[in-house]
């Protein structure tokens, strides 16, 4: 065994105290301390209640595959690839293979072929012959073509974790191995030191990067890490081929499998669709350290079926060993990391097996994290924090980490819809979207209404492809009833935060780039930027008090807005999530006001971007004449117990006047038309107000965070592109060529009922941001001519939202 695989020795005593201690000896926690000495920390800490790589790591299969469904989370793959080549870790760059089995799945690889041109990974689109040329043991019986990503590979778990280990060694961290933690030392909602079974450390950071046991871990200190360990299962058989040069890794979804070689045998698993979690409820046997389960082959044998069938020798090779070991999955199969709600306790789990691949970029982002209190990139879709409080519930979060696992390999089109755990939270008008023929779907935990069945007599022509999948007509309705006469939506999902106290005002006004304490009654749209200039928080601010302002921002962004405001506040300032107080619906049209009359006798003349308390019907309501669909209206608030009043007195009052009901797939397209961005897609906290065009909200005459790296003359622009094809629909990240080059990727995309065209955003380079330049879109390979337009596409003066 080489020095740099060696286990390191166990030193015989704990430090008092340390900068940031990491719990956990597996690959996530030795990657963090190899990435802390790389930014100089010299004071670390490492903690692993057994030996190095004794959870999850030691048995993990050791597949390294680049592609992700996001941009960042592709970022963190490419990365890890280029610090693996690097290190004495078994890196075996033999290229990988992905099989299309069925015609959606070679769709879905034809898409993801241009995903990968965005990112500058050289995939390429092969033939199911050609696929057999690399990995000459494998059938082509129904294969229709595959994807060949050159760079892609595998690796040994154990070598990796020890070569970080080694690096964060010669970065000056202390790894202590055989120590369990058994507390933390917190105070005033901040972690302050860890306590052993050898001794108690100070420090400043802890880092929770447990693997399975981190549910337990974050227990501790009172904070939910929503993980399940899920029982996992791959083979390894004898060798039973000549070797002539490196088999790639080989992936054939729509069977559940994937292969590697191992030698000159195969590592052969899958993702069966009858799970296994173990012990769900917590309660990990504490000696259970470097072990792995019993053999489950009447779990497996589905699995093993498909690999029969796909690589026929697989009939008669011998089987070494089934590994049979938990892995710990998270409910949407994406990385936990980030701080938690105890500040200075960060976590870094929940690596769904495909934490080796991930390993180096988590690492990375999360070191850097650390380092500068902010994270490096749009790390959203990992946050810990994006788990609302139904996550509590064991129960719940077991449900969804379930069909999760089970539905791995599945395709997830467009606006798919999951099914665990539903319906679990409802709005007080909920029986009545029922009654009345709602199709829901779910965000955060909430039933919201995509669309009504009631409405599908529309004339609509069905979008060509995957914006055709989980698509109504009566979208089309729902939307043309808001531009021609009023539809009234239920957004009582809506995050609600209040921002309260002596300082509110000061506090606002330094993280906000726009001006936000003005007069009472005044409402403004802003963001608030990180360090880097980068958008994150996108909402809408009322004053209502001299020293009491309500923020409504995104149903998903409630925490993190939550959090990012807490963190910035104070001595003078509470900010509190009110959103279960509140019932909001929207009510836009021409004929809005004229349904309002109907139902409140209240002056209603109050400008756009303003509220007033008002009385509608019966119910008292805060009204804020808002839009989000780029036609006049307002939002109204209501306590919760007056939702059902309020929707049924407005329903009435807006019968003579073709009031529809609608859903949020309407509001998307509407937005769309209008040009209104959506965080997350379109502006994230990696894009800079200037660059994402809402350089009208920056004040520059006033300080706030974020605005010394702001430039207003940026290399990029957000753009907005028309197609020619009015069937061909971009959903986000198809390449966006200029003069035949890839110049950007699509964030969002749909059609525009009322202008009648396709629609996409895409950032392109300031020189092609010009309204008439041309531009070509791939979707689903095919290359769809467009220009860029000037926006907004509908209503540019906006004399609509202040009629």
């Amino acid at each position: 065994m080489s020095p740099r695989s060696a286990p390191p020795r166990r030193a015989s005593e704990l430090p008092a105290s340390a900068r940031c201690v990491i719990v956990g000896g597996g690959v996530a926690g030795a990657s963090i301390a190899y990435h802390l000495a790389r930014l100089g920390w010299r004071d670390v800490v490492l903690l692993e209640r057994a030996d190095l790589t004794s959870g999850s790591t030691f048995h993990s299969a050791g597949l390294v595959g680049q592609l992700r469904a996001s941009l960042t989370l592709t970022r963190m793959m490419m990365y890890s690839v280029e610090l693996y080549r690097t290190l004495d870790c078994g890196w075996v760059e033999c290229g990988g293979l992905r099989l299309a089995c069925s015609p959606q799945r070679w769709e879905e690889t034809r898409r993801q072929a241009g995903w990968a041109s965005t990112f500058g990974l050289p995939l390429e689109l092969i033939s199911g012959e050609e696929a057999a040329t690399k990995f000459p043991l494998m059938s082509t019986a129904g294969v229709l073509g595959a994807s060949w990503l050159p760079t892609d590979g595998y690796l040994d778990p154990s070598l990796l974790t020890f070569a970080l280990v080694d690096g964060a060694r010669r970065g000056g961290c202390a790894v202590f191995t055989r120590t369990r933690v058994t507390g933390f030392d917190l105070r005033r909602g901040r972690v302050c030191g860890v306590k052993t079974d050898r001794g108690d450390i100070e420090c400043e950071v802890v880092v929770n990067a447990g693997g399975m046991y981190a549910a337990e871990i974050g227990a501790l200190a009172g904070v939910r890490v929503p993980i399940v360990p899920m029982a996992h299962e791959y083979l390894v058989t004898q060798p039973f081929r000549n070797r002539n040069g490196h088999l790639p890794t080989m992936r054939d979804p729509d069977n559940l499998i994937y292969f590697r070689e191992e030698g000159a045998g195969l590592v052969m698993g899958g993702y069966e669709r009858e799970s296994a979690p173990w012990h769900a409820d917590g309660g990990i046997p504490a000696d259970f350290n470097g072990r792995l389960l019993e053999e489950d082959w009447d779990r497996f044998e589905p699995i093993a079926d498909a690999a029969r069938m796909r690589v026929p020798a697989m009939e008669d090779v011998k089987v070494t060993k089934l590994i049979n070991g938990p892995e710990a999955f998270t409910p949407d199969n994406e990385f936990c990391l980030g701080e938690t709600a105890v500040r200075g306790l960060f976590v870094a789990a929940g690596f769904c097996a495909h934490g080796l691949a991930g390993a180096g970029g988590v690492g990375r982002v999360m070191a850097s994290w650390i380092d500068s209190g902010e994270p490096p990139l749009d790390l959203w879709n990992m946050d810990v924090r994006r788990f609302g409080e139904h996550y509590r519930s064991p129960r719940y979060t077991l449900a969804r980490v379930k069909e999760t696992y089970e539905t791995y390999y599945d395709i997830k089109y467009p606006n798919h819809e999951r099914a665990a755990g539903r319906p679990l939270r409802v709005s007080p008008i909920y029986a009545w979207h029922q009654a009345h023929g709602a199709v829901f779907g779910e965000k955060s935990g909430w039933e919201r209404v995509n669309w009504y069945a009631a409405n599908e007599g529309a004339d609509a022509e069905r979008p060509r492809g995957w914006a055709g999948m989980h698509w109504s007509p009566a979208i089309a309705a729902e939307h043309r009833a808001a531009r021609e006469a009023a539809a009234l939506f239920d957004e009582t999902s809506f995050a609600k935060l209040e921002v309260s106290g002596p300082r509110a005002a000061e506090l606002l006004e330094r993280l906000c780039d726009n001006r936000v304490a003005r007069e009472v009654g005044k409402v403004t749209y802003t963001q608030m930027l990180n360090s880097r200039g980068g958008i994150e928080c996108d909402f809408t601010v009322a004053r209502l008090a001299e020293d009491r302002f309500s923020i409504v921002t995104g149903t998903a962004f409630g925490r993190h807005d939550l959090a990012w405001i807490a963190r910035h506040a104070g001595e003078g300032v509470d900010v509190v999530d009110v959103t279960s107080r509140w019932a909001c619906i929207g009510l836009w049209g021409p004929r809005a006001r004229a349904v309002m009359v109907g139902a409140c006798t209240d002056d209603l003349t109050f400008p756009y971007m303003s509220w007033r308390d008002i009385a509608v019907g019966d119910v008292p309501v805060r009204a804020l004449r808002v839009t989000y669909v780029g036609e006049l209206g307002w939002e109204l608030y209501c306590p919760a117990e007056y939702g059902t009043a309020l929707w049924r007195t407005l329903w009435e009052a807006g019968a003579p006047h073709g009031l529809v009901a609608g859903g949020y797939r309407a509001i998307d397209s509407l937005r769309l038309e209008k040009g209104y961005r959506v965080w997350g897609a379109d502006i994230t906290s990696d894009d800079t107000p200037y660059e994402a065009g809402l350089g009208f909200c920056v004040k520059r005459d006033k300080e706030f965070l974020g605005r010394a790296a702001l430039v207003e003359e940026p290399a990029r622009r957000l753009c907005c592109l028309v197609l020619d094809d009015p069937r061909a629909v971009a959903l986000g990240n198809e390449p966006v060529r200029v003069d035949g080059a890839v110049a950007g990727r699509v964030t969002s995309g749909g059609y525009g009922y009322t202008v009648e065209c396709s629609i996409a955003y895409a950032y392109l380079p300031a020189e092609h941001a010009q309204p008439g330049t041309e531009v070509d879109v791939e979707v689903f390979g095919a290359r769809v001519a467009g220009a860029v337009a000037e926006e907004p596409l509908y209503d540019p003066r906006g004399e609509r939202v202040r009629a």
